[in-house]
């Protein structure tokens, strides 16, 4: 499993996260590296540090360094075995989620840990955090009890008020955006051109489950997060059939058996994240709708799969852009609010912890009266 770990950007990033934060060395190797290859890819970043004298300055461009990813791997591979816990891999994870990219090349980090002196490097941790009870759910189908979230929510959330055909919405504003797109938009797909990028069936309602702490999933592991501290989860109660994506082969297969090409509308933003140059599919949701009720995408299959290209066939690949961790959309209109209030969460700080309720104050206990 370990292995299959590594093959997915968002899993590589898990175990270069967690090489960073055990060993000062490979932080300071890390950091220099990932600005490097964020520069060389094109991203406009400003430095500032402080001179010997006590001043400071700015910089733009490259940094100079004498760290190599040959250096990095290294002393990667010169680490003890990581004191992993479940806070620790749960933040890691919600790192790799938060820096998953579909619009633009990938960030520095991904680009590093892609390399294949430092995938290799990795091997050991990933071993270490492939078999860490803390990932046990990463593989779990999707589980009976759901959450619909809202972040900065007033506790009104109405995640269902939508249309049972939002699949076959989807589909129809799907081939419309293609046919368009053929018309208007250059063939080229390194040209400056950007549109929708997600791949999931954007209208239907989606849930995610819990974690084994009780936090619904949807809370901690968001792309591109925008620095939440509050949500309201929803207990949701939902049948029928279920899709289950647990590798990239199940994707694959959804796309073989409902075909829809998105090549004119996808073909930039997808060039961007994979460097593929091609033929795109996804899957038609509006047909998967007549055979399944729900499509569930687990934890493993997000990591393994994610962020990269997906080979359907000798012509066609895809990409799973826009999903969550062990996240469900709902296609046919079997999901309701479940039994049980809206229960509310927050932070201190985006990163967490997530607590139930008001947000706790620093300094004093749960039983205090202030």
């Amino acid at each position: 499993m370990s292995d299959d770990l590594l093959a997915g950007p968002r899993g590589r990033r898990i175990c270069l996260e967690l090489a960073r934060e055990v060993d000062e060395r490979a932080r300071h190797a890390l950091f220099e590296l990932e600005y490097n290859a964020d520069v060389a890819a094109g991203a406009s970043i400003v430095r500032f540090g402080w001179t010997d004298d006590g001043g400071t300055f700015e910089s733009r461009g490259p940094m100079d360094t004498t760290a190599s990813t040959g250096d990095l791997a290294a002393l990667i591979r010169s680490l003890p075995p990581v004191e992993l816990t479940a806070p620790v891999i749960d933040e890691a994870l919600r790192r790799s989620v938060d820096f998953a990219r579909y619009w633009q090349s990938p960030d520095g980090a991904d680009l590093v840990a892609a390399d294949p002196d430092v995938c290799a490097a990795l091997t050991a941790i990933a071993a270490q955090v492939t078999s860490h009870p803390a990932a046990e759910w990463w593989t779990r189908d999707r589980t009976e009890r759901q959450w619909a979230v809202e972040f900065d929510s007033a506790g009104d959330l109405s995640p269902f008020a939508l249309p049972v055909d939002a699949a076959a919405r989807w589909s129809d504003s799907t081939r419309a955006e293609e046919e368009q797109a053929a018309r208007e938009r250059p063939t080229d797909p390194a040209a400056n051109v950007s549109g929708h990028w997600w791949s999931h069936p954007r209208g239907a309602p989606h849930t995610t489950g819990e974690r084994p702490d009780g936090v619904p999933t949807g809370i901690p592991y968001v792309e591109d997060g925008f620095g939440w501290t509050r949500a309201v989860a929803i207990p949701v109660a939902g049948g029928g059939r279920t899709y289950e994506i647990r590798s990239e082969r199940d994707w694959a297969e959804l796309c073989r058996r409902y075909p829809l090409e998105v090549t004119a509308s996808r073909r930039h933003d997808w060039y961007r994240t994979t460097g593929r140059a091609g033929r795109w599919l996804l899957p038609d949701w509006g047909r998967v709708a007549g055979e399944w009720d729900a499509v569930h995408l687990t934890a493993w299959a997000y990591l393994t799969a994610a962020t990269r290209e997906i080979v359907v066939d000798d012509e066609y690949s895809s990409v799973i852009g826009g999903w969550a961790p062990d996240e469900t959309y709902w296609l046919s209109g079997l999901v309701r609010p479940g039994a049980g209030p809206p229960v509310v969460w927050t932070a201190e700080d985006p990163v967490g912890p997530w607590h139930r309720g008001a947000p706790r104050i620093r300094g004093l206990s749960p039983d205090s009266d202030a």
